[in-house]
C-alpha cells in the first residue's frame, strides 16, 4: 500500500516538533469515519530488552482483519533498530521507520488504522495515529492502556462504558470499559475519524479481551519476530 513520504525523518528534537507542527493542520478531525470498514489495520511494536537508546532492536508489525469477522487477511512485520531517542511526545519518531516499512509491504489496503498508542490525546494533539493517518490518508485512532495527558473520572464498571478525558476545557479522547470490571483503555482520535465512532469500533474489536484484538495479533507478530533467530 502507499504511504506518502511528506517529510525526511528527524535526527533532533527541534527538527521532530517542527514536522507535528507542520502536519497538525491536516488532519480531518470533523469526519464520521468508516461507519462499516471491511478491513482493519493493527500496528504495534515491540522492542527487545529494555527498549531504550537508539540502538534498541525493534519489530514493527501490522495485522490486517477482517472486520467484523476479526479474521487475519493479512500479515506484515519489520525488524530494525530504534530511529530516535526516547522523548516524551515525540516517541513516535522511533517506531515510524518501522511502521512505514511495515504498511509499504501490505498488498491489502485497510480502512482503518488501530495504533498501540495515542491519536490527540497528547502534548502537541499529534500523536503515532495521528501521524501514521496523514502519511496515508487512511481514517486512523489510538487504543491506549494508559494515560498520556489529561484528566478523567474512571467509567461505570459495566463494559461499554466511558467517560471523557479532560486536558483544561478541551475533550482530547475518551476512557473506555471494554471488560466488566477491569480497567479500561484510552481510546483517542487521528484523523478522519470521530469519537463515537473509534469507541464503537474499538468496543467491536474488543469482544473478549481488555485489549482490542488488533493490538493482541500486532503484539504477538511482533514479539515472534524478534524472537525469532537472526538470519545467517
Amino acid at each position: 500500500m502507499e504511504v506518502r513520504r511528506l517529510h525526511p525523518w528527524p535526527d533532533t528534537e527541534a527538527e521532530a516538533e517542527a514536522i507535528q507542527d507542520r502536519l497538525r493542520p491536516l488532519l480531518v478531525l470533523d469526519d464520521p469515519g468508516p461507519q462499516e470498514p471491511r478491513t482493519v489495520a493493527g500496528l504495534d511494536v515491540s522492542y527487545a530488552g529494555d527498549g531504550g537508546g537508539t540502538t534498541a532492536r525493534l519489530a514493527a508489525a501490522v495485522v490486517v482483519l477482517d472486520f467484523p469477522t476479526l479474521e487475519v487477511v493479512e500479515e506484515s512485520v519489520v525488524t530494525g533498530t530504534a530511529a530516535f531517542p526516547y522523548v516524551p511526545g515525540l516517541f513516535a519518531f522511533r517506531e515510524l521507520p518501522a511502521l512505514v516499512e511495515a504498511l509499504r509491504q501490505l498488498k491489502t489496503q485497510p480502512d482503518m488504522l488501530v495504533c498501540d498508542g495515542y491519536g490527540v490525546a497528547h502534548p502537541r494533539r499529534f500523536g503515532l495515529a495521528c501521524h501514521l493517518g496523514v502519511l496515508t490518508g487512511i481514517p486512523s485512532f489510538g487504543i491506549a492502556k494508559t494515560p498520556f495527558v489529561g484528566s478523567y473520572e474512571q467509567p461505570a464498571g459495566e463494559r461499554g462504558s466511558t467517560g471523557p478525558v479532560h486536558d483544561g476545557d478541551e475533550v482530547i479522547g475518551r476512557v473506555l470499559r471494554t471488560r466488566e470490571g477491569v480497567k479500561p483503555v484510552f481510546v483517542s482520535v487521528g484523523h478522519r475519524i470521530d469519537l463515537d465512532t473509534a469507541c464503537r469500533h474499538a468496543l467491536a474489536l474488543s469482544p473478549e479481551f481488555r485489549l482490542p484484538e488488533t493490538t493482541r495479533r500486532a503484539d504477538r507478530l511482533s514479539r515472534d519476530a524478534l524472537a525469532a533467530p537472526a538470519p545467517s
